[in-house]
C-alpha cells in the first residue's frame, strides 16, 4: 500500500464527503432526479479538477460510476437518461443516493437514503444499523469488518440487526427484510465490483477479507419481498474487459469500432450512463444508439438495469 495508493483514495473520500454534505442540503422534495445527478458530477468533477470531456481524462479522475438516485420499490441502479420524463421528488417518497469517486481508478463508494416523510423512519434506521454492524471494530471477529475478518460472519450479523426491527405503514405492521440478491463487495481498480461479496443474509463461504482489499461495506433493507429483479430502462454500460481490445468485431460497422473505441479511451473498464457519451468532446457523442444495441449483442460491452423490488415497497440503502 503505496503513498499513490493513500493519496488517491483520501482525496477521492474528501471529495465525496464535501459533494454528500451538499447534496443532503438539497435534496428536498420538488427538486428533479436530473438536476441532483448534475449536481452531483458537477461538483465531483470540479473538486477533482478533471471535466472528463476531453479524450482520457475521465481516466484520470471524476465519477467512479454512475450517479444513482432510486425511489420507492428501486433498490439500485436507477439513473436520469437525457431525453427521458422528469421525475421529481415527493414528500412520500425514499430516496437513496448512490455515487462513487475515483482518483486514478481508485473509487470511493457511499451511498445514503432521505426521507421528508418521518413515517420511514424506522426503515431508514435499521438500514443504517445494520451497515454499521458490518464496519463495526470491536473485537469481535464475527462483526469485525478488516484483514482476516470472515464475510460469512459479517453476512449473518447484518442480518440480525437488519431484520429486527419492523415499520407500520397504513396501520400494518412490516417486517424489514434483507435484500437477498444484492451484496456488498470488493472494489478493484477502475472496476467497481471485484470477485469477493458480503450477502445481507446469512451464507456459507470460507472467503475471509485480506490486507490490502478495498471494500463496500453496503445494506439494503426493503418492506417488499426482499428480493430484486430487472426493471425497466438502462441505468449504465461497462467495457467486457474479457472480450478483448477488439472484441470480435471483426464484421462490425466503423461506427460501432468507434465507439467501441471512444468507449476504451474515456472509460475503460468504469461503468458509464449515457449522458457521460453525450458530453464528450467536439458536441458529445450522437447516433450511438445502433452502435451500443451491436456491441451489448455481442458482449463487448455488459448494459445493466434498474432493480426493483414488488411494485408499492420501500427500500433503503446506507454504504460505507
Amino acid at each position: 500500500m503505496d503513498d499513490d495508493f493513500l493519496h488517491d483514495y483520501r482525496q477521492a473520500a474528501e471529495v465525496h464527503r464535501q459533494v454528500r454534505q451538499h447534496v443532503q442540503t438539497i435534496a428536498k422534495p420538488g427538486v428533479s432526479m436530473s438536476h441532483l445527478a448534475q449536481e452531483i458530477e458537477d461538483g465531483v468533477r470540479a473538486l477533482v479538477d478533471h471535466q472528463g470531456i476531453e479524450t482520457g481524462d475521465a481516466l484520470k479522475a471524476g465519477m467512479g460510476f454512475p450517479t444513482g438516485l432510486c425511489l420507492n420499490n428501486i433498490a439500485a441502479h436507477w439513473t436520469p437518461n437525457p431525453g427521458a420524463k422528469e421525475v421529481i421528488l415527493q414528500h412520500d417518497d425514499v430516496l437513496s443516493v448512490d455515487f462513487g469517486v475515483h482518483v486514478n481508478g481508485r473509487i470511493v463508494d457511499s451511498a445514503f437514503t432521505i426521507a421528508s416523510n418521518p413515517v420511514y423512519d424506522n426503515l431508514l434506521s435499521a438500514v443504517k444499523a445494520a451497515t454499521n454492524t458490518g464496519l463495526k471494530t470491536n473485537n469481535t471477529p464475527s462483526q469485525e469488518a478488516g484483514p482476516d475478518a470472515r464475510i460469512s460472519h459479517i453476512s449473518s450479523a447484518i442480518q440480525e440487526v437488519m431484520e429486527s426491527h419492523e415499520i407500520t405503514l397504513n396501520q400494518r405492521t412490516i417486517p424489514v427484510k434483507a435484500i437477498r440478491n444484492i451484496t456488498g463487495h470488493d472494489i478493484l481498480r477502475y472496476r467497481i465490483h471485484g470477485a469477493k461479496q458480503v450477502p445481507f443474509v446469512a451464507t456459507q463461504t470460507t472467503q475471509r477479507m485480506e490486507e490490502g482489499d478495498i471494500f463496500a461495506i453496503e445494506t439494503f433493507g426493503t418492506t417488499g419481498k426482499g428480493y430484486v429483479r430487472d426493471g425497466v430502462g438502462v441505468y449504465g454500460y461497462g467495457r467486457n474487459e474479457h472480450a478483448g481490445a477488439s472484441g470480435g468485431l471483426v464484421h462490425a460497422s466503423s461506427s460501432t469500432k468507434a465507439l467501441l473505441k471512444t468507449i476504451d479511451q474515456n472509460f475503460g473498464t468504469l461503468v458509464f450512463a449515457r449522458r457521460y457519451l453525450e458530453r464528450l468532446a467536439a458536441g458529445g457523442v450522437k447516433n450511438y444508439h445502433l452502435g451500443m444495441r451491436s456491441l451489448v449483442s455481442s458482449g463487448v460491452v455488459e448494459t445493466y438495469a434498474p432493480l426493483v423490488d414488488i411494485e408499492g415497497s420501500y427500500v433503503a440503502q446506507f454504504e460505507h
